[in-house]
């Protein structure tokens, strides 16, 4: 029986979810590798699908006056804003962390920003009911659902007037990936099969024939009188897409560094289950590869991992909830506005000058209202850091107002001693100055220790 360590259980449940409490890492470090993966997906079958009332915006604008449009442009805005915080909310609070990972997952690689919040509420939905299911199925609802069709503007794609828009994207971003074998005319094609796609004003998929291009087409290298269905029928038979699939999953899953013989695997796997979510998903988290120490805190945690890292352990609620939409914005990610429909680059780029300060800020600002009492004799280098944590102390700490729930994490903690506690917190080893840094730190005030540890550039990694 393959046992894990640990420091892999954690590895595990940083990359399927947002870390793993006491609790659970004790209950089960008794069970085997595979046993543990078997019950992450047991456990995350589930879906809870986001809910909002959106009845006020059912109106017809036309039927309005100029004042009555503007506070229903205002209301989409304060939907779009509900919208943020009721997902971010149910990633801090839920069970089912597999599914919402596997989402958020998708959420950039179906990367849609509107502001139209019943659309953007029903791609997010779709993309939760198929995150462990079938990317072939996913891809489809997605492709049809109003808001991809708004975004790469396919309700102005019409014979005689094609818009490529979509077509592009869906071969370029969603399938085989930039370059990898179709040509512009395979796009220019593929087009005239997406026409006449189009969706009801009350959301649902509608097909109008007058605006369909019914002529013959040559889609890869396949000739015939091809539909937008049978476009994602000839992209999904194309092995590329498969490994365009598993190479992003690696890269979000494993590491930014790739592996081919490693992704060959899993392509092998997800083409052959007919593009099983589940079954790709198990083979890379029951691989021995994936706990390697080369993979483990070798990743940059993305602004929402660490906002949710950071929230769901210490179950943090604050003041005036906004102020995650704040955080959003000043770290680049905020939920439902990627920066364009590639989504957002990742990895080193969610570091820069802007946002590394508060990114090491945050911990304390979370968790002790912006205070960290550092016990040893002060030194250059120690001042160096008050210094620096003090330039956004003031401002941020009147915006950031949270209350952690210490209790149940602390509990347990005054039974670990200081090198329990930086494995547990830590997933990454220590550098030389992370180490000096936090050598001397009295384990006597248990909070400003975990926070100081949580302080170390070394919490930005997974």
């Amino acid at each position: 029986m393959k046992r894990l360590t640990n420091k892999q259980i954690q590895h595990l449940y940083w990359r399927a979810g947002f870390g793993i409490s006491y609790q659970e890492l004790e209950t089960v470090n008794t069970l085997s590798k595979d046993q543990i993966v078997d019950q992450l997906f047991e456990n995350h079958t589930a879906i809870a699908p986001l809910q909002m009332d959106f009845g006020a915006l059912l109106k017809n604008p036309r039927e309005l006056s100029k004042e009555e449009r503007r506070k229903l442009r205002q209301l989409r805005n304060t939907k779009m804003t509900e919208l943020n915080l009721l997902w971010l909310n149910q990633l801090i609070s839920t069970e089912n962390m597999l599914r919402e990972k596997m989402t958020l997952f998708f959420h950039d690689h179906f990367a849609v920003r509107l502001r139209t919040p019943r659309a953007c509420i029903h791609l997010n939905n779709v993309i939760r009911k198929n995150a462990l299911e079938n990317f072939g199925d996913m891809l489809m609802e997605v492709s049809k659902s109003p808001a991809m069709l708004i975004f790469l503007n396919n309700r102005q794609n019409r014979k005689d007037h094609p818009n490529e828009n979509f077509a592009r994207e869906v071969m370029e971003l969603f399938t085989l990936g930039r370059d990898n074998g179709y040509t512009e005319n395979d796009i220019k094609e593929a087009a005239r099969a997406f026409t006449g796609w189009n969706f009801t004003k009350m959301g649902s998929f509608v097909f109008r024939s007058a605006h369909h291009d019914y002529g013959s087409k040559t889609i890869l290298e396949k000739t015939g009188n091809f539909t937008g269905e049978d476009v994602i029928r000839i992209l999904l038979e194309e092995k590329q897409t498969a490994r365009y699939i598993c190479q992003k999953l690696y890269q979000y899953f494993v590491n930014d560094t790739i592996v081919d013989v490693h992704v060959e695997k899993l392509t092998e796997v997800l083409y052959n289950s007919n593009y099983d979510l589940s079954a790709v998903m198990k083979s890379l988290l029951k691989s021995n590869w994936f706990y390697k120490p080369v993979n483990i805190g070798s990743k940059i945690k993305s602004p929402i991992e660490l906002i949710v890292g950071l929230s769901r352990p210490f179950k943090v609620t604050y003041e005036n909830p906004k102020v995650l939409l704040y955080l959003q914005k000043k770290l680049n990610q905020m939920l439902f506005f990627p920066p364009n429909v590639a989504g957002w680059p990742g990895g080193k780029a969610w570091i820069d000058n802007s946002t590394l300060m508060l990114r090491l800020k945050l911990p304390s600002l979370t968790l002790n209202i912006g205070v960290i009492e550092w016990d040893e004799t002060p030194s250059e280098n120690t001042m160096m850091k008050q210094q620096l944590y003090q330039k956004m102390k003031t401002k941020l700490q009147k915006k950031v107002k949270a209350t952690p729930n210490w209790n149940s994490f602390l509990t347990i903690a005054k039974q670990k001693n200081k090198t329990e506690l930086i494995d547990y917190l830590i997933q990454p080893e220590l550098s030389p100055a992370a180490q000096t840094s936090i050598l001397d730190l009295s384990e006597d005030h248990l909070k400003n220790y975990v926070t100081a540890v949580l302080s170390l550039p070394e919490y930005q990694l997974c």
